[in-house]
C-alpha cells in the first residue's frame, strides 16, 4: 500500500496529456480536449522503492518498453473531472500491484467430501455394469 506522500511524490512524476475524446459532449466534443492520458514512469520513479519497482514490473503486463505505465480517461465531460478520474485509476493500480498475496495453505479433504466422491463413483459403475449385455 502506498502513503499519502508517495502518492503525492508519484503524482510529481506523473505527466499529463489531453485530446479530444468522442463520445457524449454534445458541441465541445470537437472543440475542447477533455480526454486525459497520465503516464507514470516506474523505472525512473524516485517515490518506490527498488523492491516495488520489482514487483510492479513484474506483476503489470501493460508498462511500455521504457517501464512506464499509461492510462486513459474519457469518461466525464470536463478535463478535470477525468483528470482525477485518472489518478484514481493509477492509484487503485498500483496499491492493487503492491498488495501482498497471501499465502495458501494445503487443506485436505473432508471426510465427508471424501465419502460422497466414493459415493457418486459406485453409483457411475453400477449404471455402467446394467449397461451391460448378458448372454
Amino acid at each position: 500500500m502506498l502513503t499519502d506522500e508517495q502518492i503525492k511524490n508519484i503524482f510529481r512524476e506523473t505527466s499529463f496529456k489531453t485530446s479530444r475524446s468522442g463520445g457524449k459532449g454534445g458541441q465541445n466534443v470537437n472543440k475542447l480536449e477533455t480526454k486525459v492520458e497520465i503516464e507514470f514512469n516506474v523505472s525512473l520513479s524516485e517515490s518506490l522503492t527498488i523492491s516495488e519497482k520489482e514487483i510492479i514490473l513484474s506483476k503489470y503486463a501493460g508498462i511500455t518498453d521504457d517501464g512506464a505505465i499509461k492510462l486513459v480517461s474519457s469518461e466525464h465531460r470536463t478535463q478535470l473531472e477525468n483528470k482525477e478520474e485518472v489518478k484514481k485509476k493509477l492509484v487503485a493500480l498500483l496499491n492493487k500491484l503492491l498488495k501482498p498475496v497471501k499465502k495458501r495453505y494445503a487443506t485436505k479433504p473432508s471426510r465427508s467430501s471424501k465419502l460422497k466422491k466414493l459415493d457418486s463413483k459406485k453409483k457411475r459403475g453400477e449404471t455402467k455394469n446394467l449397461r451391460k449385455k448378458i448372454f
